[in-house]
């Protein structure tokens, strides 16, 4: 998104998860702001919808969507406020599991992979507490070099829940990946001017995403604590 420019959404509905699509709404602005990563929640039984957005370079907003689900009511509220990027929450992958509200984030540092973080609710909007780095096997802070973009439970398991992240580079080392975000840090704290080509390799400047690929990878709970393991390989059988 350049200087001066929106950011829209486009509503689209389907007797058919595999539609066909129709638009049934265009331009939307959630609150009038421009909304970066979302996810939607629904509740089960009422079916109220729910729309988690980065308000950009901000904070991260819980929104009510209408009854019809193409607009916000303008009730909402606002979540983990962070003055500057990398450490604005970006990436909300939300799911509940014995009556709590999960929300797993990404910082913010474009394509290069940062540190996830879970938080854990009683309600959809909150109050939120931080528990922390579910990839604590990951030394880089790189979260296995991907981003969480959603969690969904495995509707055949007892509790099994998998997440699904990005590896919007997967040519970058894990080395390059951490020395990348930590120039990010100190440039967008104002201890050091714009990173180098030393920091940034000539070819991730205009990175080709269009090779990006997936990560599967199944919850681990500890009490309320959600853990994200690498596995070179797993199988859904393995689990009850």
């Amino acid at each position: 998104m350049g200087e001066g420019h929106t950011q829209e959404s486009t509503v689209l509905a389907a007797d058919d998860f595999l539609g066909p699509y129709r638009v049934v709404r265009t331009g939307l602005r959630p609150l009038g702001m421009n909304a970066g990563d979302f996810d939607l929640a629904v509740h089960p039984t009422d079916g109220k919808a729910y729309y988690y957005f980065e308000r950009v370079h901000s904070k991260l907003i819980c929104a009510d969507l209408t009854d019809d689900y193409t607009d916000v009511t303008g009730h909402y509220s606002t979540h983990f406020p962070h003055p500057h990027p990398p450490y604005v929450r970006e990436a909300p992958a939300h799911f509940t599991r014995d009556g709590l509200h999960y929300l797993i984030t990404s910082g913010t540092s474009g394509y290069f992979p940062n540190r996830s973080e879970v938080a854990v609710a009683r309600t959809y909007h909150g109050p939120w507490t931080v528990l922390g780095d579910p990839h604590p096997g990951d030394v880089f802070g790189t979260s296995h070099r991907s981003q969480i973009s959603q969690v969904f439970k495995h509707s055949h398991k007892k509790d099994l829940y998998i997440a699904l992240a990005d590896r919007w580079l997967p040519q970058l080392t894990r080395e390059v990946s951490r020395r990348i975000q930590d120039g990010l840090i100190r440039r967008h704290s104002g201890e050091a001017q714009p990173a180098s080509e030393a920091a940034f390799p000539p070819e991730l400047l205009d990175p080709d995403t269009s090779i990006a690929d997936y990560v599967w990878l199944p919850l681990r709970f500890d009490g309320e604590m959600v853990f994200v393991d690498w596995r070179d390989e797993w199988r859904m059988e393995d689990f009850d």
